[in-house]
């Protein structure tokens, strides 16, 4: 019972304000301690979880470094960038967006882009800037749209470009799933076959881009 005074730690930590990274490490202390690890254990325990998952933790600091990128104007950069370019259309834009999307997804390189990464900084502010260059000014529901369009090509070119990857863990669910029940598929089988799915993924995505271009010109006109 000794051990859940850690969760007890915490309920009354958080309630009372405290800083929350305080208040988890003086929990994880006197749970190790209630479990009868002596100091130097606990902080050797400290030491082995912080190795293990620092990888994971230099992940998370990606997000404050794009929050100082956009209050120190990245969003204007990226507009200012595509209204120099009158080549550069909406429907131009994101299907090269996809095609980038989905070609290192299916090399496994998920984390490179996303909506925290590239959408929200740098693909959405170009793909208004792209749309207004075509349409004149949007109203507001109008940008909203053309927001949902950039982070809709973000999740097609993901879900559809990762599952070509041998070692993604959705290939290697349905070759354990498969498995259980006497199929066995090898993952590289798995893998072949989602290129087709990826490619009339890829085809049905840009004819809905390229509609919702023709819409937004009409809008416009």
């Amino acid at each position: 019972m000794l051990i859940l005074l850690g969760v007890a730690v915490v309920v009354a930590g958080f309630a009372a304000g405290f800083n929350p990274l305080l208040v988890v490490m003086v929990s994880a202390v006197l749970t190790g301690m209630a479990a009868g690890l002596s100091p130097l254990e606990v902080l050797a325990a400290f030491g082995k979880a912080f190795n293990e998952n620092r990888y994971v933790s230099a992940a998370l600091l990606v997000l404050p470094v794009i929050g100082v990128l956009e209050r120190a104007g990245l969003q204007e950069r990226a507009r200012a960038l595509i209204a120099g370019f009158r080549s550069v259309t909406l429907g131009r834009l994101l299907i090269g967006y996809l095609l980038f999307r989905q070609v290192t997804s299916a090399l496994g390189l998920t984390s490179i882009a996303g909506h925290a990464q590239t959408i929200r900084p740098i693909v959405a502010p170009m793909a208004e800037a792209a749309a207004e260059s075509e349409a004149g000014e949007l109203p507001d529901e109008a940008r909203q749209e053309v927001r949902a369009m950039a982070a809709a090509t973000d999740n097609i070119g993901l879900f559809f470009g990762e599952d070509i990857f041998l070692a993604i863990g959705s290939i290697l669910l349905m070759v354990g799933f498969l498995a259980q029940s006497g199929i066995v598929v090898e993952p590289l089988q798995l893998s072949i076959w989602a290129i087709p799915t990826a490619i009339v993924a890829f085809a049905i995505h840009t004819l809905r881009l390229v509609l919702f271009e023709r819409r937004l010109k009409g809008r416009g006109a």
